[in-house]
């Protein structure tokens, strides 16, 4: 919508406008979930499992009932409801079994937080402690552990996923392009390699918290950090067989959330306590401890990836296979799989593709929604992947990519032809380039390497990703105008940190021609009063809300223009409007402010016309349909924002420590609506990737016990590791059906970093490195003559993630090496 009005043209759209909430937050006067105090509110606490696998013998409950100020104690026994957006499949509490490390096995309410603790204490479980299955490869043998043994009886969405009852495989996805045998055929080089990552957790300065009261008449009420009021309601209703209207769901101010606060989490136990308290709300707040075990991390992933390429360069044929650690529970891990696989091969046209991303039940704790949504984990094997065929067929690495690259009429792996509009990797690709002065080093940089001693490297990777959602997904604004002839915004997209809510903002007052200190957005969010949204995840907010907010804009003011056009007895095609009134366009002096308009005309002699000045704007994806379950074809992409990092590295070859330098980051954004907001997002993410790829992973002891569920061993960037420069480039190819062109970045500066960092370093040092995090440690064993850096994940006895050949070749000549 709008996408060809040009810069000039616009008042608001592509200025840095300064944050709506910005106030609120840095005085304080902002307020979150942990800190609402309901009136009668109670505290709750919850007992986690010590084992990553065991039978639950007895829960004796007895002590924690007598001590004074306990209100309620609740064990899985009690709760007979599953939970699930995709796939059906986990317990609000642990009922027989635990299925890992941290699992929520009883809860108690009390008075107060240290009662509660008190109580959980007092709680006695005893168990008989099983094998766990801790290796999503070793999971897929036929004498694995099943962590479900009753998956075949879950719920799940049908058109979308499909496990596999009786074996460990929560979703298997398929996707076939071309002919794979023949491409391998025609390949000069068949290069293969195994690539690996952890999982990580996302650490939102907020924990998860939730307030839920359960009150006569089974009416919801529940206030907390969530990223999708709306799937929290739905949900809730689904699994307890309450009727939606009962349910009321209340989002303050939101302290990130990174997805892993969509879908639902604490809010049924908080509820169920609730109940069991006599109907008084109940408090869950995790601790960051919690975060770490009780609540969902990002997947981990084994990624394999055969590749076969002729000597020009070109890729002819890739074959790949995702092995997607989703730990105990995989409701959101399904569709990660399903995202990630559409998009396995990177922003690369390969015509002969084959891809089987398959979700695997282990016993430790369950991942999901994760900022990329796995574009972060596969681009890790993807980008390595790239270097490695350049440097096998001794081609430059950039060059490899620019001539591999999508651009139009190129076929992504599910059918779907690239246009013009769909964005533009190359130049992308170019521009951070040009940036880190990619291909040589400045005279200063190799002044740096004498003085110095370390390595200097460079490197350039790309990276796509589409929005992961239903077909059918929908949203919706309302407007209203204010008696002074302001209006006020509601819409149901959470404000987690992006500045999504001053970009909407900035859309309305273009489309109204109004001063955008004239639009008001409450950042609160009540399902009671305010529209639909499906959720706030994906990168697809500013798409789809931004366009419902322009159609909000429009039915407002036409609805303003019906009213005014019988007060100034003039046809609706003669009217025009600035931020005041609506006036004739051909004698401006003859006029009606908008004040006068907003809720309802009064003609001097008292009469009324008009009414309330509301516009309505909805807008659900176009075009969009499911994946055929066999070939994996179809349309699963709203739009495309295509980006690329440029990364330049020096690094000690006697020890492995390394600092980054320079970071260049572009991004096809269709059109930058707030361009602040999008360098905000791109170095936030960026350092965020940053983190996944330095230093970022969950350890976890042979039984499964998780060994770093802190800070204090399990890292996030600092201050300390932020490069010491930083280049954030827009690009811009307008999107056709992007509001004033513009498509969704918030996920995008996460992917791909952490093959940038890995390339750059190889190139400095010639560490082969496939494991992410890259610790110095890990380049240090790397470079060491036959040394493979560790594979972080399991200690102990446990055997590591299988091994495959780091890269074997095949010539035309048949012969066979291994490199």
């Amino acid at each position: 919508m709008f996408e060809n009005v040009p810069d000039n043209g616009l008042k608001y759209v592509g200025k840095g406008v300064d944050r709506i909430d910005t106030v609120e937050k840095l005085t304080g006067k902002a307020l979150y979930t942990c800190d609402w105090l309901v009136p009668g509110m109670l505290f709750g606490k919850i007992k986690t499992s010590p084992h990553a696998r065991a039978r639950i013998i007895k829960i004796d409950t007895s002590k924690a009932e007598k001590l004074p100020g306990v209100h309620a104690v609740i064990t899985g026994n009690e709760l007979d409801y599953r939970m699930g957006l995709y796939l059906v499949d986990k317990h609000i509490l642990a009922k027989g079994v635990v299925r890992h490390f941290g699992e929520a096995v009883a809860a108690v309410s009390a008075e107060s937080w240290e009662v509660a603790h008190h109580a959980i204490g007092l709680i006695d479980v005893e168990y008989e402690v099983l094998e766990a299955v801790l290796d999503p490869v070793e999971a897929l043998k036929e004498d694995a552990p099943l962590v479900h043994p009753d998956l075949g009886k879950y719920d799940h969405v049908r058109e979308a996923f499909t496990p596999v009852p009786g074996t460990n495989i929560a979703n298997r996805m398929k996707y076939r392009k071309g002919d794979l045998e023949q491409g391998f055929r025609e390949a000069d080089f068949i290069i293969e390699r195994r690539y690996t990552n952890p999982s990580v957790q996302h650490v939102p300065m907020e924990t998860h918290v939730s307030i839920g009261q359960w009150s006569v008449g089974d009416k919801i009420s529940i206030i907390t950090s969530a990223q999708s009021p709306f799937t929290v309601r739905n949900l809730f209703a689904h699994s307890f067989k309450i009727p939606h209207e009962n349910i009321r769901i209340q989002i303050p101010y939101v302290g990130g959330g990174f997805g892993g606060k969509a879908g639902i989490h604490l809010e049924p136990l908080a509820c169920c306590l609730s109940r069991k308290s006599g109907g008084r709300p109940v408090k869950l707040q995790a601790t960051r401890e919690e975060e770490f075990s009780l609540l969902p991390c990002r997947s981990g992933l084994v990624y394999n990836i055969k590749t076969g390429v002729k000597k020009s360069g070109k890729i002819v044929a890739q074959q790949m296979t995702m092995y997607w650690d989703a730990g105990a529970y995989a409701d959101y891990a399904v569709n990660v799989t399903r995202a990630s696989g559409y998009s396995a091969a990177g922003p690369y046209e390969i015509p002969n593709a084959w891809v089987d991303a398959l979700t695997i039940y282990t016993n430790k704790p369950f991942g999901t929604a994760y900022r990329g949504f796995g574009h972060v984990e596969f681009s890790w094997g993807i980008e390595r992947h790239m270097d490695l065929i350049a440097k096998t067929i001794g081609m430059d690495s950039l060059k490899f990519r620019l001539l591999n690259a999508m651009k139009p009429g190129s076929t992504t792996l599910t059918g779907e032809v690239i246009s013009e509009n769909t964005g533009n990797v190359t130049r992308c690709m170019e521009a951070v380039a040009e940036s880190i002065n990619y291909g040589q080093l400045t005279g200063a940089e190799k002044a740096r390497e004498k003085k110095t001693g370390r390595k200097i490297g460079k490197s350039v990777v790309a990276l796509h990703k589409a929005p992961a959602m239903p077909s059918f997904t929908g949203t919706s604004v309302i407007l209203r105008m204010n008696e002074n002839g302001s209006v006020s915004a509601t819409f149901s997209l959470t404000e987690i940190g992006a500045g999504t809510y001053t970009s909407v903002a900035q859309i309305i007052a273009e489309t109204l021609k109004f001063p955008i200190e004239k639009v008001h957005v409450p950042i609160e969010i009540d399902t009671n009063h305010d529209p639909y949204d499906w959720q706030t995840v994906a990168s697809k907010g500013l798409l789809l809300t931004g366009n419902a907010a322009i159609l909000a804009a429009i039915d407002l003011i036409r609805k303003a223009y019906e009213i005014a056009g019988q007060v100034l007895r003039a046809s609706q095609c003669d009217l025009d409007h600035d931020g005041e009134k609506v006036f004739l366009k051909h004698h401006p002096a003859k006029f009606v402010p908008f004040s006068k308009l907003a809720v309802g005309y009064a003609y001097p002699g008292g009469n009324g016309i008009g009414g309330p000045l509301i516009g309505v704007g909805r807008y659900c994806a176009q075009g969009l349909s499911n994946l055929d379950k066999e070939t994996g074809q179809g349309n699963p992409a709203l739009d495309w924002t295509y980006g690329a990092h440029g990364l330049i590295v020096e690094v000690d070859p006697k020890t492995g420590a390394y600092t980054i330098i320079k970071v260049a980051s572009a991004f096809d954004v269709g059109r930058a609506i707030n361009p602040a907001a999008v360098r905000g997002q791109a170095i936030g993410g960026m350092i965020q990737g940053l983190g996944t790829a330095m230093f970022e992973g969950y350890y976890y002891d042979r039984a499964g016990r998780l060994l770093n569920p802190s800070f204090t061993d399990n890292k996030i960037p600092t201050s300390l590791d932020i490069p010491e420069e930083v280049d954030a480039i827009v690009v811009e190819t307008p999107q056709i059906d992007g509001p004033f062109g513009a498509r969704g970045v918030g996920e995008h500066s996460m992917i791909a970093i952490c093959g940038a960092l890995g390339n750059a370093i190889e190139k400095a040092v010639g560490a082969n490195l496939t494991h992410m995090p890259i610790r110095p440690q890990d380049i240090w064993k790397a470079l060491q003559t036959g040394a493979k850096p560790d594979s972080p994940g399991i200690s102990g006895d446990v055997v590591n993630f299988a091994e495959a050949p780091l890269c074997s070749t095949r010539r035309d000549s048949g012969k066979h090496k291994k490199r």
